[in-house]
């Protein structure tokens, strides 16, 4: 548990941005393993041919071959009016294309508003909330609705799904540090996805993993209480599949689940084994231009006495009826 607080603190120190004018010194040409990132998330955008970059810190960066990326640009104006405050922090931010514009779905955290104590761990105003723009680099700004998610409930890395019935969902986490068995839930979204519909529902719970671990106050082993990252994927064979991520002990994995209704409801089924290698977690799925499938992942690294997150890249065959990873994706500069 201390490990994981730990970690949880780190991520509040350096994943903040800062006042609403604040802007970062521009870069050109960075390589993928000189971007200091969690949770990546990239957007193939074929109007633009540009590859769309982002995450935990909500900034943005751009490229067009995956090599060398230009950024972070600020794109996200939030309403300092609302319960996020003047100065969100911003995790795990993903791109969506969908019906002709472009949404930013992310963690935003109020330091300043807390909602609960739970096992003396202060635990702040969180929730999965979305932001629209006409260009997917922005500028993300709200929607109708000032709350999707239940302002008792710390919720986070909200992803996007349309299900079988046609509507579009936000599967989102509601985070183990209230109820100690993090769960992964669904919640319905109106069609402009300016607001949610009704209430959310569980999908599955940490414990329903067969290969996370921790050690609890006693020293006994079982299944750790972290849900994290989730992102729904279907393979060329048609099935509705799942990847998110936990801990096995001190590493940081992603594991997979199926859905054996090929919907959001499940029953979801649980791999025995992660999917991905030790210390690579919060991934996601997209396509090159080339039609080639890469997962986009974060490693963690102590570099004195601070963590550090560095994106990665892993190549990926959805042509069965199961997501097999086939190693990392060596992305080298064209001087190379």
């Amino acid at each position: 548990m201390n490990r994981i607080l730990s970690t949880l603190l780190v991520s509040l120190s350096f994943s903040c941005i800062f006042a609403q004018g604040w802007k970062p010194e521009l870069k050109e040409n960075v390589p993928l393993d000189s971007i200091r990132l969690s949770d990546p998330f990239i957007l193939s955008d074929r109007g633009t041919e540009t590859y769309y970059m982002t995450g935990t810190g909500g900034l943005l960066w751009k490229s067009k071959d995956l090599r060398k990326w230009n950024g972070p640009y600020v794109v996200t104006k939030t309403d300092p009016e609302s319960w996020m405050g003047p100065q969100p922090m911003i995790w795990a931010a993903e791109l969506h294309q969908y019906k002709g514009k472009y949404y930013y779905f992310a963690t935003f955290t109020n330091r300043k508003l807390n909602i609960d104590t739970v096992r003396g761990n202060i635990i702040n105003r969180r929730a999965s909330h979305i932001l629209v723009s006409d260009q997917p680099d922005g500028p993300y700004v709200p929607m109708d609705d000032d709350v999707y998610l239940p302002a008792d409930k710390p919720t986070l890395d909200g992803t996007f799904w349309v299900d079988r019935d046609g509507k579009p969902y936000m599967v989102y986490c509601y985070e183990w540090l209230q109820n100690w068995n993090g769960t992964i839930e669904k919640i319905e979204l109106k069609p402009d996805l300016s607001g949610s519909i009704g209430e959310g529902k569980v999908l599955f719970r940490a414990h329903d993993s067969p290969w996370s671990k921790e050690r609890d106050e006693n020293g006994n082993i079982g299944p750790n209480k972290v849900t994290d990252g989730p992102y729904l994927f279907k393979t060329q064979t048609g099935r509705l599949g799942m990847i998110w991520t936990s801990w096995v002990f001190n590493n940081y994995v992603q594991g997979v689940a199926y859905s054996e209704s090929g919907t959001l409801d499940g029953p979801w089924v649980q791999e025995e084994k992660p999917i991905t290698p030790p210390n690579c977690g919060h991934g996601m799925l997209f396509r090159t231009f080339e039609g080639k499938l890469l997962m986009s992942v974060h490693s963690h690294k102590s570099v004195n006495g601070r963590t550090i997150r560095i994106p990665h890249l892993f190549e990926v065959d959805d042509s069965g009826d199961k997501l097999v990873v086939k190693g990392q994706m060596i992305i080298q500069s064209h001087s190379e």
